[in-house]
């Protein structure tokens, strides 16, 4: 820790973090566009900009380290002309088209122009268009609105691992667009969505639904897949109308998949609507009341056998646990074939968490999975620890187009045996020279073992 000196207050803050993450720990913000927690910096946007003692010029503070008895000031007459010059080159170009904005009421422009911006402007230009790009059937573009603030094309390259944003052109003719003309191809494209702070990249989905203060909110968690991670469902009335990521470091940080964040359309469509009753021999359409009373008359009284697997979600077992207590006839069938067969085999460690692939681990092993659809979050966390640190991924499983190098090893069943008893050639030696090994088994890893 070493200390600083912020706004004639002195504060103990880490030595490895930049001036503005130190603003932020102790409670001051600093406005910024172009400055994000899970990206790299860049320091374009300069609205971050901050007065430091015996400096001639304001400097930005996401790209500058705090030192020991550093003077930081913020609030500073300086420091306010700066960030009210910014808002009006951010403006020049800016169509004034928020009111048919998707990101109109959760927009940071918008934010940032009422709390540190002028309400006058000494420039008088024409306003000049960008053609939109195309990313795909899920992120909408209209680019004329983009303050180059690169978020998504940093987030392209070093997250998502596709290079599909860029920077085109220079000076006043600057843009983000695509080197070719082809879709965003990602599991975690539509984060992008998140980290836009105008209304340059929106959801296609949810275009002209609605407006954020219309929504209602409730935390949830994702679905999808095994990763568990967790969400903001938003709602109108009774409809779903988007899921976005909510902040967890610990498993998801600020991502969620594409498949959970799209995926709502299936509470919507395919729904049943109409209830049928069978009168004399004949089905006859009901109401849902008398349906549902009829239905826990049947449950309480008759002999009934629910069949579940396990993909069965623990509240519905849970409810029907609850009903066999007031009915003994209803039973509980589990359909999986030769489940019996798969009670030798248990493999668990319960100190594993998803945060701790950023610990020292060297080694990653897959087996029988492709990580990239099944785990999207987890790959990513994976990629970047590749991209920052000396760590090697081996795959057992059939080869698929990965975005970070993986070494894939094409073993039988009997080599997945000899490896989990410690006697492969090759991957035995991995697990033992490297500390803390991470082992991740997909899911028809144990499809395998029913099957045996």
């Amino acid at each position: 820790m070493i200390k600083v000196e912020i706004n004639s207050i002195e504060f103990l803050v880490k030595s490895s973090v930049s001036v503005l993450e130190a603003c932020k720990y102790v409670g001051i913000t600093i406005p910024r566009f172009c400055y994000h927690e899970t990206l790299s910096v860049a320091g374009n946007c300069r609205m971050c900009l901050v007065e430091i003692a015996n400096s001639p010029k304001p400097v930005a503070a996401c790209a500058l380290p705090v030192s020991n008895n550093i003077k930081i000031f913020t609030n500073t007459p300086l420091v306010k002309k700066a960030r009210e010059n910014i808002i009006e080159t951010l403006l020049l170009n800016h169509p004034l088209d928020c009111p048919i904005c998707d990101q109109g009421g959760e927009c940071d422009l918008q934010d940032q122009t009422k709390n540190f911006g002028g309400d006058t402007t000494k420039n008088f230009f024409n306003k000049r268009t960008v053609e939109d790009k195309f990313c795909g059937p899920l992120i909408k573009t209209i680019m004329t609105r983009c303050i180059h603030c690169t978020r998504c094309v940093r987030y392209s390259s070093e997250i998502a691992g596709v290079d599909f944003f860029g920077t085109l052109n220079r000076g006043v003719h600057t843009e983000i667009g695509s080197y070719i003309k082809d879709s965003f191809s990602s599991e975690i494209s539509g984060n992008v969505i998140d980290l836009c702070p105008v209304g340059a990249l929106t959801s296609k989905v949810y275009a002209f639904k609605t407006r954020p203060w219309e929504l209602r909110t409730v935390e949830s968690i994702d679905l999808s897949d095994s990763t568990g991670s967790n969400t903001y469902i938003n709602f109108k009335e009774v409809e779903i109308l988007r899921i976005i990521p909510k902040i967890n470091n610990e498993i998801n940080n600020n991502l969620i998949s594409d498949k959970g964040r799209f995926s709502y359309d299936s509470s919507k469509l395919q729904r049943i609507t109409k209830v049928f009753q069978k009168v004399n021999s004949k089905f006859v359409q009901s109401n849902w009341l008398s349906f549902l009373k009829e239905y826990e008359t049947q449950l309480l009284t008759k002999s009934v056998t629910f069949l579940v697997n396990d993909e069965t979600d623990l509240e519905s077992l849970v409810l029907l646990k609850h009903l066999s207590f007031k009915n003994p006839n209803l039973k509980l069938k589990n359909i999986n074939s030769n489940t019996s067969n798969s009670s030798n085999i248990y493999i668990n460690n319960l100190n594993a968490k998803i945060k701790d692939v950023n610990l020292s681990s060297k080694v990653c092993i897959l087996i029988s999975t492709n990580i990239r659809i099944e785990s999207a979050i987890l790959n990513s966390r994976i990629r970047l620890k590749f991209i920052n640190e000396d760590f090697n991924v081996y795959s057992v499983a059939k080869n698929y187009k990965s975005n970070f190098p993986v070494n894939f090893i094409n073993l039988n069943i009997n080599s997945v045996l000899s490896l989990l008893e410690g006697k492969n050639f090759l991957l035995s030696k991995l697990l033992i020279s490297f500390k803390s090994p991470f082992i991740i088994l997909g899911e028809s890893f144990f499809s395998i073992w029913i099957k045996l």
